[in-house]
C-alpha cells in the first residue's frame, strides 16, 4: 500500500446537471487515471464524504460501488476503501468530433438556429402551451402495451388521421394501410429505396435541386440523373433523352426545391404518362406544400395518379417542427404488401408517445388552425423580410418573393461567389445557402438562398441586411 492518508475528493459543482454520485464517481475515476490516486491508495470512507460534503449516505454509496463494479476501487472493511491493486488503468476515450468541410455538414443538418435558416418553421410561433397540455395527457394515459415495441408501420390512428387530413387538404384518395408513419425524409428515401430499386438503377432528380437526395441515393449505389428545372418544373423531355428507362422520379412539384416553381399542369400529365408507359415509380416530395400565399394550395400531383405510380412523401418538420422528427409516405395499394415486408426488416419504429401527441393535435383541430396560421404569418414574414432586405442590398442584389415556400432567393448582380459569400455569413453568425451548392451543373446562377420564417419584423431584415453589406 502506497499510503495509508485517504486522498481527498475535489469540490462538486452545485450548479451542474450532472447528479453528485457521478461527479464523485468521475473525480474518483479521474484521479485514478492520471496516476493522482495509485493502487493500494485509500479513498475517503463514505462517513468522512458525507461530513464534508453535507451529501447523504446513499450518494456516496452509489459512487463506490459504481467504481467498485468497474475495478477502480476495493473494499477492505476495517482497513477502508482503497484504489485495487495491480491495477493498470487507462486515460478514458476521448472522441474528437471530425470537423466536416462538406456541404451536407455545413448547411443541411444545423444544430443551432439562426438568422435565415432553411427549412425551420416559425419556432417563436409554434403553440408549445397546447403542445405540453396534450403531451402530458398523453403520458398519464400511457398504459402497459403503449410501453412496449411500437408498430413499425405507425401509430393506427395516427395513420387514420394523415389520410383523413391528405384527403381534404391534398386531395389525395388513399386510407390508413397506405400509409407508412417514418423518421424522417431520409427514412422514407431508405425503404422507397429498400422496396423499389436495385443497385445500379437510375432515378431522376431535379438540378438544382435538394442535395441530400442525390447524395442519398449515391449511397445506395443507385445512379441520380440530372435533370433540368425551369419556370414550369422538371422538363420531362430533358428526362427522357437522358434516361428514358429511369426506374424511378424524384420530383417536388408543389413548391420545386429550391427555385419555388410549381410544376406545370401538362409536366404533370407528361411525368405521369412516362412512368405508366416504363413502368417507374415517382416519388412526390411535398415538403411543404401547405404553404402557398397566393390562391389555395395546389393539389398533389398523387391526387391525378390513375395508373398506381405516384408515392407521396409528407412530413411534420416543416409544418411542426424538425425536432419531432416524424414523416410518412402514401404508397399506391398495389405495393402495401411489399411495403409492409419491407417495413418489418428495415424500420424500427416511431416513438409511440409522440405518435400518440400529433394523432390528438391532428384530431382536436389543432394541426389544422396551425397551418392557417402560419400560412397568414409566413406571407407577412415574407414580404417584411424582402422589403427589409431590399431596403439595404436592392443595388447589389435582386430578390424573389416566391408564390409559395419558406425562403427567399437572392440573386447576385455583380460577378461574386456566392459560396464565398455564405462562407462569411456562417462565420458571422448568419444561415444561408449557395444556390451553386442545389446545381450539377457549372453554370449555376450564383444566389443565395435565405430563410424567412423565423425573421419576425422588417427592421430585423433590415438589421441582417446591414450585416450582410458588410460582408459583401
Amino acid at each position: 500500500m502506497n499510503s495509508t492518508r485517504p486522498q481527498p475528493i475535489p469540490p462538486l459543482d452545485a450548479s451542474s446537471a450532472v447528479p453528485f454520485y457521478r461527479q464523485i464517481y468521475e473525480r474518483i475515476r479521474g484521479a485514478i487515471t492520471a496516476g493522482l490516486l495509485k493502487p493500494g491508495d485509500r479513498v475517503p470512507s463514505a462517513r468522512a464524504l458525507m461530513k464534508d460534503l453535507g451529501l447523504a449516505r446513499g450518494t456516496i454509496e452509489a459512487a463506490y460501488a459504481l467504481l467498485t463494479a468497474e475495478g477502480y476501487l476495493q473494499a477492505r472493511g476495517q482497513a477502508g476503501t482503497i484504489v485495487t491493486p495491480g491495477l493498470k488503468a487507462r486515460p478514458p476515450l476521448v472522441l474528437l468530433r471530425p470537423v466536416s468541410r462538406g456541404v451536407m455538414a455545413a448547411g443541411f443538418r444545423p444544430e443551432s438556429v439562426l438568422p435565415f435558416q432553411m427549412g425551420l418553421p416559425a419556432l417563436d410561433a409554434f403553440p408549445r402551451k397546447i403542445w405540453a397540455r396534450l403531451g402530458a395527457r398523453c403520458v398519464r394515459a400511457t398504459q402497459a402495451p403503449d410501453m412496449a415495441h411500437p408498430s413499425v408501420h405507425g401509430l393506427a390512428a395516427l395513420r387514420a388521421e394523415i389520410a383523413g387530413y391528405l384527403q381534404v387538404s391534398r386531395g389525395i384518395d388513399c386510407i390508413p394501410s397506405q400509409v407508412f408513419v417514418t423518421s424522417g425524409y431520409r427514412q422514407t428515401m431508405s425503404l422507397i429505396a429498400q422496396a423499389l430499386l436495385k443497385e445500379g438503377d437510375r432515378v431522376w432528380v431535379e438540378d438544382p435541386g435538394y442535395p441530400p437526395t442525390r447524395e442519398l441515393l449515391g449511397r445506395l449505389r443507385v445512379t441520380p440523373v440530372p435533370v433540368p428545372v425551369d419556370g414550369e418544373g422538371m422538363v420531362v423531355e430533358q428526362g427522357v433523352k437522358r434516361a428514358r428507362r429511369a426506374r424511378a422520379a424524384v420530383v417536388t412539384p408543389a413548391h420545386q426545391s429550391p427555385l419555388c416553381v410549381s410544376l406545370s399542369l401538362p409536366r404533370r400529365q407528361a411525368l405521369l404518362d412516362w412512368a405508366s408507359r416504363h413502368q417507374a415509380w415517382i416519388v412526390e416530395d411535398d415538403y411543404d406544400g401547405e404553404y402557398r400565399y397566393t390562391g389555395r394550395p395546389l393539389p398533389a400531383l398523387k391526387s391525378l395518379d390513375r395508373d398506381g405510380r405516384v408515392l407521396y412523401a409528407g412530413t411534420f418538420s416543416k409544418v411542426l417542427f424538425p425536432g419531432i422528427r416524424l414523416a410518412y409516405l402514401v404508397v399506391p395499394p398495389a405495393l402495401i404488401e411489399r411495403f409492409e415486408q419491407v417495413s418489418e426488416v428495415f424500420s424500427g419504429g416511431c416513438p409511440s408517445l409522440t405518435q400518440g401527441i400529433v394523432t390528438a393535435f391532428i384530431s382536436e383541430g389543432h394541426f389544422a388552425r396551425h397551418i392557417q396560421r402560419m400560412r397568414k404569418l409566413y406571407a407577412e414574414r415574407r414580404d417584411a423580410a424582402r422589403a427589409g432586405l431590399m431596403d439595404v442590398l436592392g443595388t447589389h442584389m435582386t430578390i424573389d418573393a416566391p408564390p409559395g415556400g419558406m425562403h427567399l432567393i437572392l440573386r447576385l448582380k455583380e460577378r461574386r461567389s456566392a459560396r464565398r459569400l455564405v462562407a462569411r455569413l456562417r462565420d458571422d453568425g448568419l444561415s444561408a445557402e449557395a444556390l451553386s451548392d442545389w446545381s450539377v451543373g457549372a453554370g449555376a446562377v450564383q444566389a443565395l438562398l435565405l430563410g424567412f420564417t423565423n425573421i419576425d419584423s422588417r427592421a430585423t431584415a433590415e438589421k441582417l441586411g446591414q450585416r450582410i453589406l458588410r460582408l459583401l
